[in-house]
């Protein structure tokens, strides 16, 4: 089964602007939440996500990025 690939230029814009909300809801919580524990920073995430109007994420990307900011704030693709 072939793909346009005009299916692929229309979304891009779609996908930049959702990975755009989740970047800043990952900064909102790093900036805020940097060190603190695993079961404090993963509510403080999906409330950002939620803010950022940016819901549906896949679980285990959550819980990366949870860790990431618990243990190592500075180690984060952005």
């Amino acid at each position: 089964m072939a793909t346009d690939p005009s299916d692929y230029d229309e979304a891009i814009p779609i996908v930049a602007a959702h990975l755009a909300k989740i970047e800043r809801a990952v900064g909102r919580t790093r900036s805020s939440h940097a060190g603190r524990a695993y079961a404090v920073v993963r509510p403080a995430l999906r409330q950002a996500l939620e803010d950022e109007d940016a819901p549906r994420v896949v679980p285990q990307v959550i819980d990366e990025f949870a860790r990431r900011i618990s243990e190592d704030p500075d180690n984060l693709p952005f």
